[in-house]
């Protein structure tokens, strides 16, 4: 293995210390992909430079002219505050002939965008939940012929952000409700889809051109009480301990037979393709009693902190967490913005 020199690009507020010593785990949890990222590139031998960006691309390019990185470690996941100009700070690293790591600029904007993805899988004929968009500014129209259980999220943000058990809503008024509060406290459009009943799976996968699937993950929620969502909310995603008193944790998706485990798969690749995804991305979806599979979202760039998704399957494919940062690194290396399919 060659030793690098690696940028490594984080928002300024999540630039870790050397070490986790002293800090509560609320502390922690803010800075651990970060933290993650940097403390293992370095045991790897590679040459590291964290830099926090917040508004400023200046930031960027003076890293680069005075590290002279071979290449950046992309885990920036907003910019001036707004996580849907991620894409432009890829856009910007390709315009300085500077490899990145994780999903191009087009496939990063287009998966970001829940509903122009959802089109797109139906287009397709992927299933996904069906949906409606309340953007910000206009007035609340709620159609007639709309049906309840729906979930109530961000059309763009991501981690579980703003989601929580009042995002599942079952009336009129509690729906105008959530999405008015969402509007207010997120500041970004709302999507509105339909809730589907049934498991929690992950499709994590990475690659360029050839694509690697690894064994599927599903979030298993153990001791919920009876009356709440089986859904990924932000304190069942980032709350470690309610994790561990609920006994919610990541497991390898199991009770599945050969079809199906292909079936799903076939899907999560096709998804990869159409939003022309590369590096490494996360298929969520859910999978009813029946064994309808719906997807919800695709993640460009998800967390790739140990222990969570991607890092989990990837450890269950026999890739421990370090050749997985390898390979992504690797990938980056030999993804060509030039030559890249459009």
């Amino acid at each position: 293995m060659n030793m690098l020199k690696i940028l490594v690009l984080m928002h300024e507020d999540l630039v870790p210390p050397d070490s986790m010593k002293g800090f509560a785990d609320k502390e922690i949890v803010e800075w651990k992909t970060e933290y993650d990222v940097v403390s293992s590139l370095k045991a790897m031998g590679h040459e590291v430079q964290p830099v926090g960006v917040f508004d400023d691309l200046g930031a960027i390019r003076r890293a680069i002219q005075e590290f002279e990185p071979d290449i950046a470690f992309n885990i920036l996941e907003e910019f001036h505050g707004n996580s849907l100009y991620d894409y432009h700070v890829a856009s910007y690293l390709e315009l300085l002939k500077l490899p990145y790591t994780g999903c191009n600029p087009r496939g990063l904007m287009i998966a970001h965008d829940k509903a122009l993805s959802k089109k797109l899988f139906t287009f397709h004929r992927i299933s996904t939940p069906k949906f409606i968009v309340f953007p910000m500014g206009e007035k609340i129209k709620i159609p007639k012929s709309i049906r309840y259980p729906l979930i109530i999220k961000s059309l763009v943000e991501e981690g579980s952000y703003g989601l929580s058990q009042a995002s599942v809503v079952n009336t009129q008024d509690k729906m105008i409700e959530r999405i008015e509060y969402l509007h207010s406290k997120l500041n970004t459009h709302v999507l509105a889809e339909e809730y589907i009943e049934g498991r929690e799976i992950y499709i994590s996968i990475i690659g360029n051109s050839r694509l690697q699937t690894f064994p599927l993950i599903e979030l298993e929620f153990g001791e919920m009480p009876d009356d709440a969502h089986k859904i990924a909310t932000s304190k069942v995603k980032w709350d470690w301990r309610y994790q561990k008193q609920h006994k919610i944790n990541l497991v390898a998706a199991s009770n599945l037979d050969a079809k199906l485990i292909k079936k799903l798969y076939s899907v999560g690749k096709r998804i990869y393709k159409i939003l022309g995804l590369s590096g490494y991305a996360r298929i969520d979806l859910r999978l009813t009693e029946d064994n309808a599979i719906y997807v919800l979202e695709a993640n460009a760039n998800p967390d790739i902190g140990y222990g969570e998704e991607t890092s989990t399957a990837a450890d269950l494919s026999g890739l421990n967490y370090e050749q997985l940062l390898q390979k992504i690194i690797n990938l980056g290396l030999s993804y060509k913005p030039e030559t890249a399919r459009i």
